[in-house]
């Protein structure tokens, strides 16, 4: 199965969506994207810690270090109220456009 991308922004809405369910380390987050999309979409590292350190700059998320699962040293990145608030509003854009997509896509008697 080919492997997509994300388009632009959507990146930073799957990363907060994930976090909304608790702390993760990076690698953590690239895995759960690649097992909530069923292995459609696959997050680089040269992609992955870039945007999380421009959201942690925006204040969406803070980090902290931390020991992983497997006994590492990893720093972990969590939710912050900003964030929140704005994932919010993304994700309410994001199904905006989407359905907007869909039904141009669907059109009836083209």
């Amino acid at each position: 199965m080919t492997k997509h991308i994300f388009p632009q922004g959507a990146l930073e809405l799957v990363i907060l969506r994930i976090l909304k369910n608790g702390s993760n380390h990076g690698w953590g987050i690239s895995q759960k994207i690649h097992l909530l999309s069923k292995d459609v979409l696959k997050v680089e590292e040269g992609s992955l810690y870039p945007a999380l350190a421009r959201m942690v700059q925006k204040g969406w998320i803070e980090s902290e270090w931390g020991v992983s699962e497997n006994n590492r040293r990893a720093k972990y990145y969590k939710l912050t109220s900003l964030g929140r608030k704005r994932l919010s509003s993304e994700q309410e854009n994001w199904e905006a456009m989407a359905a907007a997509i869909a039904d141009i896509l669907g059109m009836a008697g083209s």
